[in-house]
């Protein structure tokens, strides 16, 4: 596994992963992402994202926008280590880093708890 910086070729690549309906439920944001929207968001904010390549295909991304984590694991490589292997890696750059998940997300709960993240807050909205 390697993790490299995210560029153009990888934008597609994160736009699909994101609005793939087999993980798109673990998302706080569920909206579809148009091609035009993740292209002003990329443009914006795509250096601070990662492509983890397993056999030189990209298998998940990771990244930090305002100290938050995103991260994404393609199912075909799910409970194979890429996830812990992203945020492993993020966190030695950005050591300081937190991660918002959704309560009813346990699959990522485990994942950062697995990183050695701790509960420490909750989040309350009104819905």
């Amino acid at each position: 596994m390697e993790l490299v910086l995210n560029n153009r070729t990888f934008w597609e690549f994160i736009r699909l992963l994101r609005n793939d309906e087999r993980i798109k439920h673990g998302f706080i944001e569920q909206d579809e992402i148009s091609r035009e929207d993740h292209q002003k968001y990329m443009t914006k904010h795509g250096d601070k994202f990662y492509i983890c390549l397993v056999n030189m295909s990209p298998a998940g991304y990771v990244g930090v926008l305002d100290n938050d984590i995103r991260v994404a694991t393609h199912p075909d490589y799910q409970k194979k280590g890429v996830g812990l292997y992203m945020i492993n890696e993020l966190t030695k750059r950005h050591p300081n880093a937190v991660a918002k998940i959704k309560l009813e997300n346990e699959a990522s709960i485990k994942l950062f708890e697995k990183a050695g993240f701790k509960k420490k807050y909750y989040l309350l909205e009104i819905e």
